[in-house]
């Protein structure tokens, strides 16, 4: 059966916007920050919506040393980690191994990014702010836990999350940690994001800095 549900990001985006209820666009010092590469184009979108400031929140995978495509954690750029305990406890897998790899991902590439991205500059400062953190998808919620824990560590007054499909598991998990979850489509068994956009290219380097300059070029 066909379960295509957007037909590109820019489809899926107006179908987000139209869940967000009318408090969010009554709510002053709000920040739209994208979790993912691809998730910045909806934090792009959302931002202009609510006429509110936007930037991109950079987390990173540690994958297993057992199995290479296997993420059993997740690391963000304040260096809080998240970790997917089922599987670092069926697998065995050491806290050290995980906590090397984390300082090895922020070190090498998460310090990089924000080097690129924002020319060195950390995240802005979320000390009592409505934060809205968004993505293209949710699969297992480790990198949007992630994300909820960082803003939390920056101060956040109020963690609201956009997404336009998530699984209805993830959901009930990350519903607990956050203020509320705006979402048109929540599923059971969720399958991976190519099955449920029509189009769903990469996100390429140059349209993250194309929008991250923008972003610079308006704070300026």
């Amino acid at each position: 059966m066909n379960k295509v549900l957007f037909k590109n990001r820019e489809d899926a985006a107006l179908k987000l916007i139209d869940e967000l209820p009318l408090s969010i666009y009554s709510l002053e010092n709000v920040i739209v920050l994208g979790i993912s590469e691809g998730g910045l184009y909806f934090a792009q979108q959302l931002s202009k919506k609510l006429d509110a400031p936007m930037d991109i929140l950079l987390t990173e995978r540690i994958y297993s040393h057992i199995n290479p495509k296997l993420t059993i954690a997740i690391v963000g750029e304040t260096e809080e980690i998240v970790i997917h305990r089922a599987l670092t406890d069926a697998f065995n897998i050491p806290k050290d191994y995980i906590y090397n790899e984390a300082y090895r991902k922020y070190s090498n590439e998460i310090s990089g990014y924000i080097q690129k991205y924002r020319n060195g500059e950390g995240l802005v400062s979320l000390e009592n702010r409505y934060v809205i953190l968004t993505d293209e998808c949710v699969e297992t919620g480790l990198t949007m836990m992630a994300a909820v824990k960082t803003a939390i560590s920056l101060g956040a007054k109020n963690i609201f999350i956009a997404v336009p499909v998530l699984d209805n598991v993830v959901y009930e998990n990350l519903v607990t940690v956050c203020d509320n979850i705006f979402c048109p489509h929540k599923i059971d068994d969720y399958i991976s994001i190519e099955y449920y956009y029509k189009e769903i290219d990469s996100f390429s380097f140059e349209e993250i800095e194309a929008i991250m300059k923008n972003n610079r070029e308006e704070r300026a």
